[in-house]
């Protein structure tokens, strides 16, 4: 009896056994892997997919011109994901030359990247090249302008509800039963430019059903603050009961708020402006420079452009088959949540450090 039993007892222990070896075998080796890596479970297999999908791809970027908080926090971003997940990422900064921007995307095209991603000037200026790049099996992205070729991922804001937005706001503040006068300055940027063609557009459809509403300049100033703060300086002397300013970029609207302050007219006029959420224009919220910014989280925009890329790139999808739209999340920034709305810029010592981290990289099976 104690014989059969005790026989019974070893071949169940030996069954079981051999069930956890082979589990054990199931779910540290997935298919097609050796687990060189070390990870166990099913995310050796996810693992390893996003690694082959990625390791040693390139990625090209062409901005307007590096240096303002705008294109240095679309540079960090992908500077800093691409060196962890082990991509190649290379920046040709063409310092606001149209010549030198196609020249740039001319010369990635010729190395052939995996993915470009472009700022453009204009509609036009990119718009053959950006056919061409993806012909050639290269995903281009464009970055909150786009051309008149859309290719296979926009990542921005959403220029027309921007202005929408900004309209209302002005309304709010200087529309009917305001007491204010109504007028209304628009410091554009490049006229040319999808952001400010469509930012200028909305404003104008809300302000059309306001016929209180006076716009009285609507001029180009090229992304300069040094060209709206000359032009503010002008149209508030002709118009001294001013009730508003709008500006396409932020950035370049410091210079108008600025000949707002210089003509002691801070309270008088409200001023509204957009852009990527650096703490230079926190701080002017906060000194009374600027009264309504609509920020649209370059930081974050740059996290988009890398998730973008890393799902094209693991999706089997070609350049071509596919055109799709992120749109950055807006929020309004006024003195109530200044204080934590905006990014440090110039980068702190510590955003700078992780660019030079050695990001560890696990081994690719068969590599």
């Amino acid at each position: 009896m104690n014989s059969k039993f005790n026989l019974k007892k070893l071949q169940f222990m030996a069954i079981c056994f051999i069930f956890t070896l082979s589990a054990a075998i199931f779910i540290t080796t997935p298919a097609g892997a050796e687990n060189d890596a070390g990870i166990s479970g099913s995310s050796a297999e996810i693992h390893l997919h996003y690694d082959k999908s990625l390791r040693g791809k390139k990625i090209g970027f062409v901005p307007l011109a590096l240096g303002s908080p705008l294109m240095g926090s679309w540079d960090y971003s992908m500077r800093k994901e691409a060196k962890e997940c082990g991509m190649i990422y290379k920046v040709k900064d063409p310092n606001w030359n149209s010549q030198a921007s196609a020249q740039a995307v001319a010369a990635f095209i010729a190395e052939g990247v995996d993915i470009l991603v472009v700022h453009n000037m204009n509609m036009q200026l990119l718009a053959k090249l950006l056919k061409k790049a993806e012909k050639r099996g290269i995903f281009v992205f464009q970055i909150n302008m786009v051309s008149n070729t859309k290719t296979s991922a926009f990542v921005g804001a959403d220029w027309y509800t921007m202005g929408l937005r900004q309209a209302k706001r002005v309304i709010k503040n200087c529309g009917k039963g305001t007491g204010r006068s109504g007028k209304v300055a628009i410091m554009q940027g490049e006229l040319t430019s999808a952001a400010n063609i469509e930012q200028v557009e909305a404003i104008m459809s809300v302000f059309k059903k306001h016929p209180e509403i006076k716009v009285v300049s609507s001029q180009a100033c090229n992304w300069n603050s040094n060209i709206e703060h000359d032009n503010m300086a002008t149209i508030l002397k002709q118009n001294p009961d001013l009730s508003a300013t709008i500006g396409i970029w932020g950035i370049s609207h410091l210079g108008a708020a600025q000949a707002v302050k210089e003509a002691g007219m801070t309270e008088q006029v409200f001023v509204c402006t957009s852009g990527g959420g650096s703490s230079q224009i926190c701080d002017a919220i906060d000194s009374g420079l600027i009264d309504s910014y609509f920020n649209y989280q370059s930081l974050l925009q740059g996290h988009d452009l890398m998730t973008t890329a890393k799902f094209l790139l693991q999706s089997g999808l070609k350049p071509g088959q596919v055109k799709m739209a992120i749109y950055s999340p807006i929020i309004e920034v006024t003195k109530t949540n200044a204080s934590y709305a905006c990014f440090t810029y110039p980068f702190p010592k510590e955003m700078q450090d992780a660019l030079n981290i050695d990001y560890p990289l696990l081994p690719i099976p068969g590599k």
